[in-house]
């Protein structure tokens, strides 16, 4: 069962990956008003939401945190590496949250998720930028704007189009019925434990 989800997790880590890399090229070849455009294009918020609402938390962060890791590496890594992956991999971990009060998602559910996991995730990669650099926080919320309003359009549609496919399709798996009800007693004794005194 375990190798099942390891490769599963692999594989929703390499589509992420080569989507991460693939635009990430893209960039190095066109006009500068346009790679804010295209560096806010891609699936990996998607994917990380998926992995973490199909297979968990621990899923979804490993995920998330893996694609910005190895795609980095693949391309430019920097100071900001290790952060931008525990942002996008908390993506992963609200996922798996979501699947402790939420077992069918919805359209209008990924929406909700795919607009408030945008902007925790814009807004605390800003805030990075804002304390590595020494700038506030309001000029560089101010200048990823664009990349802010490009991001959750992009969220958005995935979300509710691609990602919502992607779970449907994970649910109607064996694989899932088994990683499921593993995640759900894993959920349980976890509120159990915080309500112990």
């Amino acid at each position: 069962m375990h190798s099942k989800l390891v490769a599963l997790t692999a594989v929703l880590i390499a589509v992420g990956v080569v989507t991460r890399v693939g635009i990430g090229s893209l960039t190095m070849f066109v006009p500068e008003p346009f790679y804010g455009v295209l560096i806010a294009i891609g699936l990996t918020e998607t994917i990380t939401f998926v992995s973490g609402f199909a297979f968990g938390s621990v899923s979804g962060f490993v995920t998330g945190s893996s694609i910005i890791v190895i795609s980095d590496m693949a391309t430019i890594p920097g100071a900001w590496t290790p952060f931008i992956a525990i942002i996008i991999g908390a993506i992963g971990v609200v996922g798996g949250m979501i699947t402790g009060l939420v077992k069918q998602p919805t359209a209008r559910m990924m929406g909700i998720c795919a607009v408030i996991l945008t902007l925790m995730s814009e807004s605390l990669q800003n805030l990075w930028v804002a304390l590595f650099y020494n700038i506030p926080f309001s000029v560089t919320m101010l200048t990823g704007l664009s990349t802010l309003v490009i991001a959750l359009a992009n969220n958005f549609i995935l979300f509710t189009t691609v990602g919502l496919r992607i779970i449907r399709i994970i649910q109607g798996s064996s694989l899932y019925s088994n990683s499921a009800s593993s995640v759900s007693a894993q959920y349980k004794h976890q509120v159990n434990r915080a309500k112990e005194p």
